[in-house]
């Protein structure tokens, strides 16, 4: 058995299902041993897409996702999603193939290129094949992405056969939680509000009986969007994409506790949207993250669940009556049901015959769709509105590809995410820009006939620098583009295509729903372009 074939073994062996990627001569036999073994290989177009649907399959089914990329190129290729990937802390193994002497044309710095954009390094070594390659895997399923260097001259060397066993992915040991001055905090707010960010996804449980305790209103971060949906006091998501009465609330509480979330920007509208009188406490599992984007008055280190779990064990010590008739009101729980979605909020339709409004197109397709869904949003002026209009079912349903800012990984991630979840309805929100980048994937979406809908939000232009620089009077041609058939585009790939520039252009999508969808539809939606997002100017106020 040669080294790659164990490497192989043992991945699947650890319980990798899938793998993404572009096979070449550095990556093939690897490749092989983890299909021969039973995971099952997804081929993208490009190197780019097949990092990103590793990103998104990983995001959306909780398991460690697996790419697999050819030495040089193929690794450079997928640069961009896997720096996505490890500012996400997506869970994710990148099989890299190495070639290691330093004339050679494949040659490439993987350490430092695993430094860089923040991702793990580790590298097989042909004494210890399987020992590397299941530390790979455990370090991944902990939350890291993992760059893992596999030499070629090592790949072909003859090792040991491996057939197990497997070790378990244990927890990281960390010390029991110093709860007491985060109950504290607690006790004495009388308009507490939970942020729960990324690393509070697997906690809902915890943290909302921990608000029921406590009298708490719930939020959360884009990427969080979904983890308290149904939840009678949940304010959707905080930050740029706010709702005007979460905005409200969260402006006026006296404590905020982060759990799981650094409170960057996006999440405070630049520190606008808590109030300076707040006590804000963040909680996190790693020490590093206190602090990183504003001070807090507590910090308190430990998995998310296990802190409010710890909480919740000491709450029953202490009367918490007057802190919930504080703040959870009937009256607020009426405001909150009535008002607490973008859906709710008025606004002046600016369709015209040629364009539709963004906020009708979303509010019509949120109708049409089935709510059993995975909502996964690209990078640009748009993604607000796919973000505030679509609600989703979990936190498991919405996959947001905004960490590294990159527009053009939408498409790719949702078929990663479509893979996760084969049932649910996999919807991929895209401007025209992010949609022209990735639109080679739209080959591999054919060839898995995943049930698979493309909304391109198509205002021909990167609206984003338009609503950003034109108010000033600065030339937008190198930014502004022809009107082009999206949809005829998509048609090629052999996708069905639609045109949409009223809500009647949606009635074909009804149609599609009602069938096997077998073959993805791709809606090129001709939105009007005369008004800028909002959110966008926050974005721009950070560069």
């Amino acid at each position: 058995m040669r080294v790659a074939e164990v490497v192989g073994r043992v991945l699947r062996g650890h319980g990798a299902r899938h793998v993404f990627g572009v096979v070449g001569s550095g990556n093939f036999h690897v490749t092989n041993a983890l299909v021969a073994a039973g995971a099952r290989f997804v081929a993208a177009a490009h190197e780019g897409g097949a990092a990103s649907m590793a990103d998104g399959y990983a995001r959306t089914c909780g398991a460690v996702g697996l790419l697999s990329v050819h030495q040089g190129p193929g690794v450079t290729n997928a640069l961009t999603g896997l720096t996505e990937a490890a500012k996400s802390r997506t869970p994710l193994v990148v099989l890299a193939p190495e070639a290691t002497a330093p004339r050679s044309n494949f040659f490439i710095d993987l350490p430092a290129l695993a430094a860089a954009v923040g991702a793990d390094f580790h590298r097989v070594r042909a004494t210890h094949a399987a020992e590397d390659a299941g530390a790979a895997y455990r370090a991944a399923a902990r939350g890291a992405t993992v760059v893992l260097g596999l030499p070629l001259e090592v790949q072909h060397t003859v090792a040991e056969p491996w057939s197990g066993p497997i070790p378990e992915v244990a927890p990281t040991p960390v010390a029991a939680p110093q709860v007491e001055p985060l109950l504290a905090a607690i006790q004495a707010a009388r308009r507490p509000v939970f942020i729960a960010g990324r690393g509070a996804r697997a906690a809902r449980d915890p943290l909302t009986r921990l608000a029921d305790a406590c009298g708490a209103l719930l939020a959360v971060s884009a990427a969080a969007k979904g983890l308290f949906a149904g939840n009678p006091w949940n304010l959707d998501v905080a930050g740029g994409f706010a709702t005007p009465l979460a905005a409200e609330l969260i402006g006026e509480a006296d404590l905020v506790v982060a759990w799981g979330s650094t409170l960057n920007m996006w999440t405070t509208r630049h520190g606008e949207l808590i109030p300076p009188s707040a006590v804000v406490v963040q909680v996190d599992r790693d020490p590093a993250a206190f602090g990183v984007n504003r001070p807090v008055d507590l910090a308190v280190a430990g998995e998310v669940a296990a802190v409010a779990e710890a909480v919740l064990g000491r709450v029953g010590d202490h009367s918490t009556a007057s802190v919930a008739g504080d703040w959870r009101t009937p009256e607020l729980a009426r405001r909150i049901r009535d008002n607490g979605r973008w859906r709710t909020v008025p606004y002046r339709d600016e369709s015209d015959a040629a364009t539709i409004d963004p906020r009708t197109l979303s509010a019509a397709l949120d109708d049409l769709l089935p709510p059993d869904r995975t909502v996964v949003v690209d990078s640009g002026n748009f993604m607000g509105y796919p973000s505030m209009w679509l609600d989703v079912p979990d936190v498991a349903g919405f996959c947001f590809t905004q960490a590294f800012q990159s527009v053009g990984l939408g498409l790719a991630s949702a078929l990663g995410a479509a893979v996760a979840r084969p049932d649910r309805l996999t919807v991929a929100a895209l401007g025209d820009g992010g949609f022209v980048m990735s639109a080679t994937e739209l080959v591999t979406a054919v060839r898995l006939a995943l049930p698979l809908l493309v909304v391109i939000y198509d205002d021909a232009a990167y609206g984003a620098e338009v609503h950003h620089f034109g108010p000033d009077g600065h030339p937008l041609e190198t930014v502004t583009f022809p009107e082009t058939d999206l949809a005829a585009i998509a048609r090629g790939y052999g996708c069905d295509g639609l045109t949409v520039r009223t809500v009647d252009d949606l009635e074909p999508v009804r149609r599609w729903l009602a069938g096997p969808r077998t073959r993805p539809l791709v809606i090129d939606a001709k939105v009007c372009a005369a008004r800028g997002s909002w959110w966008l100017e926050e974005a721009f106020r950070g560069h």
